[in-house]
């Protein structure tokens, strides 16, 4: 039974993978390419340096699919290493997938309308990626990065994706204009906002268990994750039966992980996950 639940589960993730990744393919060649509309991140990045090859007249052109897979490559190497394997098979499984879609779905515009263009095509990535968020993989990208600097400093990702987002749209006015990147800069709010009401916003999170299986879940979550836990004792109000309340800080690209393993350990378990703005102190990244 255990190992049909396994291959649910994975069966569960690969079709979220491929939907998300379909999403992705979507709202890029149907929306936000043919607008001259920029995505964020490393999809930005790749729209960014196919424009630049076609508008300087090389003999050769490269897609924006193809970009996003080449560019994934390096960061994926390193992931897998450093990471883990299942995050970066996941992760670099959602690329390839975008690429193949990206590849088969012909560029055409849907509107003439460019807020039309930048509001759906953004909705439509966002959905993409807030739910391969959700299941414990990602498309791979900015988010890859998150996961290795998460492991390196505690500095927060925001920073460096602003600055790439930033040189999208300083160069999407450039190349097309003012207007061009004004409307870049709604598709890239309209993306955040609804990856952070799909997901989570916040980098780090508090996991809060009250359990009486504490030592069965640490071992179960140490096996899965290197994070310092704390135990606290805890009673039951109405029963008064002794329980302990085990306590966590994770990154946000954890959190489908320790759901699972809660899951599967202790079903019965009280859990509380509440938004952490910063931590102050020892935070075990490796």
């Amino acid at each position: 039974m255990e190992v049909i639940g396994l291959y649910k589960e994975e069966g569960k993730k690969i079709i979220i993978v491929i939907i998300g990744a379909l999403l992705n393919a979507i709202a890029m060649n149907l929306f936000l390419i043919p607008a001259n509309v920029y995505a964020s991140g490393f999809t930005g990045l790749a729209q960014l340096i196919s424009n630049i090859i076609d508008t300087i007249g090389l003999p050769f052109s490269i897609s924006t699919g193809i970009l996003i897979f080449l560019l994934n490559v390096p960061i994926t190497i390193i992931a897998w290493k450093k990471i883990g394997k299942t995050f970066t098979f996941y992760s670099f499984l959602s690329v390839i997938l975008i690429t193949l879609f990206m590849e088969i779905i012909p560029i055409e515009q849907q509107s003439s309308d460019i807020i039309l263009n930048a509001v759906f095509g953004g909705v439509l990535q966002a959905i993409g990626v807030g739910l391969t968020l959700k299941f414990g993989a990602s498309t791979g990208g900015m988010d890859i990065v998150a996961m290795l600097l998460s492991k390196v400093n505690d500095r927060p990702i925001g920073t460096y994706l602003f600055a790439l987002n930033g040189l999208i749209i300083i160069t999407a006015g450039l190349l097309y204009g003012a207007e061009k990147s004004l409307y870049t800069l709604v598709a890239l709010y309209v993306t955040t906002r609804v990856v952070d009401a799909i997901h989570t916003r916040h980098e780090k999170l508090t996991v809060f268990i009250v359990t009486k299986k504490s030592q069965q879940l640490k071992d179960a979550i140490h096996a899965k994750m290197l994070r310092g836990i704390t135990l606290l004792p805890a009673k039951g109000a109405f029963t008064n039966e002794d329980k302990e309340m085990m306590m966590i800080v994770i990154t946000r690209y954890e959190l489908y992980d320790i759901g699972h393993v809660i899951k599967e350990v202790d079903p019965e378990a009280f859990t509380n996950i509440v938004e952490t703005s910063s931590v102050i102190g020892f935070f075990r990244k490796d």
